[in-house]
């Protein structure tokens, strides 16, 4: 499975991204997909994850009620719309896959699939 963010990019503080990953190789509908975030000399962080339905979705606390995590199946696309973006959500921005975990799976380590990051700025 080959993963691409894309999306990304420079926003003042209160603006808004949607970030894009596009799957190739393999369909991933019976993936669970998530996002993470990481800056430099720190841990990489979760983000949000959605089951393979779309239907189940789960957020860290730091992003709840401001990013909302979508996919479309028949695109093999995973969104995460990001509005009233803070200073603290800049971050180079990763997305992940993986056909065994469950929306709630918020460790790193445990995705086996991963795409290169996009760069998200918040201005303050």
């Amino acid at each position: 499975v080959q993963l691409q963010a894309s999306g990304g990019g420079l926003v003042q503080a209160g603006g808004s991204l949607r970030l894009s990953c596009a799957a190739s190789g393999r369909t991933l509908t019976r993936y669970i997909m998530a996002w993470f975030r990481q800056n430099p000399g720190k841990e990489r962080e979760f983000v949000a994850a959605v089951s393979w339905s779309g239907t189940i979705r789960h957020y860290a606390d730091s992003v709840k009620g401001r990013f909302t995590i979508s996919r479309d199946n028949a695109k093999n696309t995973v969104y995460l719309q990001m509005n009233n973006l803070k200073p603290e959500d800049t971050a180079v921005y990763y997305c992940a896959a993986d056909p065994t975990l469950v929306p709630t799976s918020i460790s790193a380590a445990s995705y086996d699939y991963w795409g290169r990051g996009t760069q998200v700025t918040v201005s303050s």
